[in-house]
């Protein structure tokens, strides 16, 4: 059976920050068969994910790299890498993105959100949000955004730095908290992969798996409709265009 196939592809590779004009929607025909008895069998896929880590592989280099699951994530740079107690001030960046969303649901919650687009200083927004300093800092951003962190980070402080997205789209935007503050205040700060975490796969699956059922997590999707909608969808992950995680329906059931 021959059926049209349509496709998502790089026009050129994506220098800075990804544009529409970078993808093209293609079409070609693809030939369907099975052989009979050889146990194989046609997948039809319904829908993709689109996340920010996918731009490192459109570039002229991959770097190296292992991925993980939004949830395991979240779970493992929250509990075993900030490990938090009761009390502690806890902040959150692209708490909208299908991590950051988890990581505050995982906290019982969020206290206070901001646009950081709205804000034009922001080691003075976190001041203000954050008077008696910040104890936790999972970090899914870098640049601006973590060193304002780590300037207003408290005594002993933990930072779990589970990507750097200002930094995916300029390679000039590098990252610098001060390294003084660092010291002083005796801060932990650790990268860290989810592939890393396998050990706590089963901890993470019997400890959430049946959250979305009794509502303690409510899994936030946000869903564009037919495969032409990826260029945008992915280029809007990099201005903060998503409310949780991004998917785009590529075919009905």
């Amino acid at each position: 059976m021959e059926v049209t196939n349509k496709y998502v592809t790089l026009k050129t590779h994506v220098e800075g920050a990804p544009k529409e004009s970078d993808f093209e929607l293609k079409t070609s025909l693809l030939a369907l068969s099975l052989n009979p008895g050889s146990g194989e069998m046609i997948m039809k896929n319904l829908y993709v994910s689109i996340d920010p880590y996918q731009l490192n592989r459109m570039k002229r280099y991959c770097s190296s790299q292992r991925t993980g699951y939004s949830g395991l994530t979240a779970y493992a740079g929250f509990f075993e890498i900030c490990k938090p107690k009761r009390g502690k001030k806890v902040l959150v960046s692209a708490a909208s993105g299908s991590v950051g969303n988890l990581v505050g649901q995982y906290k019982l919650g969020f206290d206070e959100a901001f646009n950081y687009r709205e804000e034009t200083n922001l080691n003075s927004t976190l001041k203000r949000y954050f008077p008696d300093g910040i104890d936790i800092y999972f970090d899914n951003v870098g640049g601006e955004m973590q060193e304002a962190a780590v300037a207003n980070m408290n005594t002993f402080g933990r930072v779990a730095v589970c990507g750097v997205i200002s930094e995916y789209i300029d390679s000039e935007k590098k990252a610098a908290p001060d390294v003084l503050d660092v010291i002083y205040k005796r801060m932990k700060i650790q990268g860290f992969l989810a592939g890393d975490q396998v050990g706590l796969f089963q901890d993470f699956v019997s400890t959430t798996s049946n959250h979305p059922h009794s509502g303690e997590l409510c899994p936030l999707e946000d869903i564009s409709d037919g495969l032409d909608s990826i260029p945008f969808a992915f280029t809007g992950l990099f201005w903060g265009d998503n409310i949780g995680k991004k998917i785009v329906k590529i075919a009905k059931e």
